[in-house]
């Protein structure tokens, strides 16, 4: 840290001190967000053939960047869907806290975080009343989400439609079907799929069969070589700030030991493979796409993330694992449309959120004094403040660049949750890094159409959030958690907040647009395609300019 940052820090955190002790009094106010966007048209009465299979795909972290630099290299499923899809790489998941719980329940809900109650991480699908069969994963549900997804009005028109839906991550798992309770997997660190108690108290067969095979055991040892020569990367290989300083360079190896490699392939580019084998193995069983009702195949892929968060965006890690990946999406179609006929199947796909470079990775686009920003010594101050006052300090957090306070319990120690409120917003904003660190009830008459930060926290937080300051970062400056430098992301940055957005099958005008579309349009306009009404009120709109 330079001297100039910690001065700064210093000043912040004094300043805070003065704040707190100057200002406070007993007032309190509630704080009310602003209202979302007006919901989706009703569907109509298209023509042609309705789609027997909705295929669903989540690309955890993919950034449109890599098709931008990469994209004359694809020769798979990307490169297909590009060809013969309509495209938007001007997409963006429009909230404020971009991270994967939010962005997977924002996808086929239609819904801002705002209105799925699925708001970060943290308070994403973790539910100690739900534990995982076999153990190997946390307990997990989807008892937080609020309201329907795609599957709910699919089977409101037609009991009939069933859905399939497997990841990695849990999350990535349970949130794009929302609450229904169909057939939901994920990937344990024991090297097996499962799920939790919330679904079912037994694994059916086709899932106990697929995880005999030990395919995560079997690749002990593995290493992962660069799919192509090392000329074709432009990349350096010798970026120390990658996975923190260690085991950076190819070849990257699995552990020897079985177990241990199983616990391992969530971050080598096999994952992905394996995730998508396990879905054509869950189409196969269920049968699904032959039935006299639409049914929907949910897939989230999560690698991307992981090679991302580790090597960052820039890496030739991420070259190889857009260019692998390609390929197994390629292969996965190609199985795909011999199984089911491709006339009558329709193709999405999206990412639940982008990613922020390494702040120390610098280029000519990017600002010089990038940087990773703590608010400890911020937060440390403001909770001395209040035990000097008699407060209890649980009655304060921060996470995720939000401040959260307990009114009732400050306002019983004769603290003004505005005034506190008030105080650490304007210390905030003399922390390096910061941008802007805005008291939620300004965003009541913010522009929400100039002004993207605003518009975007009013869709995460919900009308009864204890939020009181929101706090933006500089675009390419991201959090650090826990002293390990990561590429990360979850502002409401361009950066983190841009995804893909890809439609493909016979309804659907083939070409790129270059106007900008949001992931809450993907769900009404799957719906308009069905031939099914939203039976939720939705923040999306139907995108008409992408159907034939």
């Amino acid at each position: 840290m330079t001297t100039t940052t910690r001065s700064s820090l210093r000043r912040a955190s004094a300043l805070a001190a003065a704040l707190l002790v100057g200002h406070l009094s007993a007032h309190a106010q509630s704080v009310e967000g602003a209202p979302g966007d007006a919901s989706a048209r009703s569907a109509g009465a298209d023509s042609g053939p309705a789609p027997t299979l909705v295929v669903f795909i989540t690309v955890d972290q993919l950034t449109p960047v890599y098709f931008e630099r990469y994209g004359n290299q694809l020769d798979g499923g990307f490169a297909r869907l590009l060809r013969g899809g309509a495209v938007y790489l001007n997409a963006y998941q429009d909230h404020a806290i971009t991270e994967t719980a939010p962005g997977h329940a924002t996808t086929l809900s239609g819904r801002f975080p705002r209105n799925t109650g699925i708001v970060m991480n943290s308070a994403g699908v973790q539910d100690p009343q739900a534990p995982v069969i076999g153990g190997g994963a946390p307990a997990a549900s989807p008892f937080r989400f609020r309201g329907g997804t795609l599957i709910d009005w699919m089977r409101i028109a037609d009991p009939r439609s069933r859905a399939l839906s497997v990841s990695r991550k849990d999350r990535g798992a349970i949130l794009p079907l929302g609450r229904a309770k169909q057939n939901v997997y994920w990937y344990s660190s024991r090297g097996n799929f499962t799920t939790s108690t919330y679904y079912a108290d037994t694994l059916p067969a086709w899932i106990r069969d697929f995880n005999a095979r030990g395919i995560p055991r079997s690749m002990a040892g593995r290493r992962w070589e660069l799919s192509r020569p090392a000329s074709f990367y432009p990349e350096p290989d010798s970026v120390a700030v990658e996975s923190g300083g260690k085991n950076f360079l190819f070849p990257h190896v699995l552990p020897g030991d079985s177990a241990q490699a199983a616990s391992a392939l969530p971050g080598f580019p096999w994952m992905d493979e394996l995730t998508l084998s396990a879905a054509l193995a869950g189409l196969r069983a269920l049968d699904l796409g032959h039935g006299s009702a639409p049914d929907l195949l949910a897939v989230s892929l999560s690698t991307t993330d992981a090679i991302g968060h580790q090597y960052g965006p820039d890496s030739r890690e991420a070259h190889d694992q857009f260019l692998r990946l390609d390929r197994s999406l390629g292969a996965f179609l190609d199985t795909l449309f011999t199984l089911r006929d491709s006339t009558r199947v329709i193709v999405a796909l999206t990412a639940d959120h982008g990613v922020t470079p390494f702040p120390e990775v610098r280029g000519a686009d990017r600002p010089s004094d990038a940087r990773h920003v703590r608010m400890d010594s911020l937060v440390s101050a403001m909770r001395r403040g209040l035990r000097a006052r008699g407060a209890d300090t649980a009655a304060m957090s921060f996470e995720e660049g939000v401040l959260s306070l307990d009114r009732a319990a400050l306002s019983r120690a004769k603290i003004s949750p505005d005034s506190l409120g008030r105080a650490f917003a304007v210390a905030a904003r003399h922390m390096p890094g910061v941008l802007r660190a805005d008291e939620v009830r300004v965003f009541t008459r913010a522009d929400t159409v100039r002004d993207a930060v605003a518009r975007r926290w009013v869709h995460t937080l919900t009308p009864e959030s204890d939020v009181a300051v929101a706090v933006t970062l500089r675009p390419y400056t991201v959090w650090e958690y826990a002293n390990s430098p990561m590429a990360m992301h979850g502002s409401p940055s361009d950066l983190d907040a841009r995804v893909p957005l890809i439609f493909y099958g016979a309804p659907f005008r083939p070409g790129r647009r270059a106007e900008r579309a949001r992931v809450v349009d993907l769900a009404p306009t799957l719906a308009r395609v069905l031939r099914i009404p939203p039976t939720d009120r939705v923040d999306g709109v139907v995108l008409e300019a992408v159907l034939r």
